[in-house]
């Protein structure tokens, strides 16, 4: 049946709004907002001095809870599904990593063939990271299975995951990159541009033939000076482009991230977590595809050389380092890990922001940005029994 939700303060998708009325109606979709003078007859749950924001989307992410996107069975996906409302997150894209060719499909074929029945977070679609990167940016990527764009195989994938495959990182210095770019976004694919040595003219080549996104911004690029702008030089100036930032202040510190966010408006930036298996789970050793990975001091490190391999960054706590590091205001931050991300992969129709007729998948926050509650459907899923 119908129902209202009153609180202290809804993160609705054009204004903040303080206290008045949400409605759920009957099917789990958002109806109006009415405000405090205005309230409804019916059913009401009161949360008091609390918040409610959209449910976050979480677009470059290869595990949670000792679970891969890639090695993990249905039972396991779905695991991860589940376990991602313990990190706000409504919606995701399961991510892969650079690959066989085989090992691509059949990751394909298994989304596919389970397609719509996650019980947990839904799976939006699928990003594949890799496996078109130069060897050079590797970082916990295989570089032996890195190669150059093929629409061939492009097609194959399309075939293979029926669809779900909507977002692609590639590096834009490849042969034949900009000519897959175009046709990929012809096909409806977000393309991101990353792990790469490119310099700032291919980079543009690939934005200005339909490239949209960067992929994890700073990591996995050269430096930029005023003599080389290279790819990160084409992040911070491409007008139009959203920016992916992982936001837990080991790999990109607060000062960097307070630059580009100055430099592009939050409007621009996309939080992901690039959470690998580990995350939700005690440190230790782990696995990134093939890659030997080990888990201490808040970080994911491979064995091999000590590089960043992905995170253990939960999105709901990207979203409150942003505020507690007072570089944006919780407006700002629960855009940039909802409406901005759902907006980076064009499904702003079924997530990433309070509206009407939307599915009702939103959060309940604390003042200092804790999760309390986590909503699919306008059913509760996931209560914090650490936070009242």
């Amino acid at each position: 049946m119908t129902y209202f939700i009153h609180a202290e303060k809804f993160f609705l998708e054009n204004k903040t709004e303080f206290g008045g009325y949400l409605e759920i109606d009957d099917h789990g979709k958002f109806g109006f907002y009415y405000p405090e003078e205005q309230k409804p007859d019916g059913k009401i749950i009161d949360y008091g001095d609390k918040w409610i924001a959209p449910g976050l989307v979480d677009t470059h992410i290869h595990g949670l809870a000792d679970e891969d996107t890639m090695n993990s069975d249905w039972s396991g996906i779905n695991k991860i599904s589940e376990s991602l409302l313990e990190a706000g997150v409504t919606s995701w894209l399961p991510t892969t990593i650079t690959d066989s060719d085989e090992r691509l499909i059949a990751t394909c074929e298994k989304f596919a063939a389970h397609k719509g029945e996650e019980t947990g977070a839904k799976i939006q679609g699928l990003h594949f990271e890799g496996p078109y990167f130069t060897e050079k940016h590797a970082g916990a990527e295989n570089p032996k299975y890195m190669r150059d764009p093929s629409i061939d195989e492009l097609r194959r994938y399309e075939k293979a995951s029926a669809g779900m495959l909507i977002k692609m990182s590639m590096a834009p210095e490849r042969n034949n990159a900009k000519e897959f770019v175009r046709q990929a976004v012809r096909d409806g694919i977000t393309i991101s541009l990353g792990h790469s040595a490119s310099n700032y003219r291919d980079a543009m080549a690939c934005v200005e033939a339909g490239a949209t996104m960067f992929c994890h911004t700073y990591n996995g690029m050269d430096p930029m000076s005023q003599h080389s702008p290279n790819l990160l030089g084409a992040a911070f100036s491409a007008r139009l482009v959203t920016d992916e930032l992982i936001c837990d202040g080991h790999h990109v510190l607060e000062p960097t991230i307070r630059t580009l966010i100055a430099a592009k408006g939050p409007e621009h930036i996309c939080l992901v977590t690039d959470c690998i298996q580990a995350g939700l789970m005690p440190d230790g050793d782990y696995k990134l595809g093939e890659l030997p990975v080990y888990v201490r001091d808040g970080m994911a490190r491979l064995k091999s050389n000590n590089s960043l391999a992905g995170s253990i960054l939960l999105l709901k706590q990207a979203v409150k380092n942003l505020v507690d590091w007072n570089v944006v205001t919780p407006e700002d931050a629960i855009m940039m890990a909802s409406y901005v991300p759902a907006r980076s992969i064009n499904k702003l129709d079924c997530c990433g922001s309070i509206k009407p007729d939307k599915s009702a998948d939103f959060i309940v926050l604390n003042e200092d940005m804790t999760l309390c509650e986590t909503y699919v459907d306008g059913v509760s899923r996931y209560k914090n029994k650490e936070v009242r």
